[in-house]
């Protein structure tokens, strides 16, 4: 197989998206870490203790997945310029690498989501217990 500069540059529209992406999950995540350690000065709770733990896990998978793409990234440029360079062989290796750190990146993007559903459906089967130890106001039909 033989690839040409144009081959690594149809993964810059979808790296740069990808990196936008979890650029926003990180900021959405630090918002809600700042939130709840102000939850958790106020009362103390361990539901929220808990909470701000899984999302330290959370904030590490995703500053991981930031690097790797970072990496894959990188890797791309470096391909450009051995293909540029007519280092054929070199380029097309590293080619590889870059699509193999991007594929990590995806892995662990997926690993974060998986927790993340987790942690939601925790709160929800909290909520749903208070919901059920809550007194009737309205009977059900």
């Amino acid at each position: 197989m033989e690839i040409t500069l144009t081959t690594p540059a149809l993964l810059f529209p979808a790296l740069s998206l990808l990196l936008l992406a979890f650029t926003n999950r990180f900021m959405s995540l630090a918002k809600l870490i700042r939130d709840l350690k102000h939850r958790y000065q106020t009362s103390h709770s361990q539901l929220v203790f808990g909470q701000i733990q899984n999302l330290r896990k959370r904030l590490i998978l995703i500053r991981n997945m930031q690097a790797v793409g970072i990496g894959s990234m990188f890797s791309c440029v470096l391909c450009m310029f051995s293909l540029y360079k007519g280092w054929q062989m070199v380029g097309e290796i590293i080619f590889g690498m870059s699509l193999v750190l991007l594929m990590i990146s995806m892995a662990i993007s997926l690993w974060e989501i998986q927790i993340s559903v987790k942690a939601l459906e925790l709160e929800l089967s909290d909520l749903e217990q208070e919901e059920a130890e809550a007194p009737l106001i309205f009977p059900k039909n």
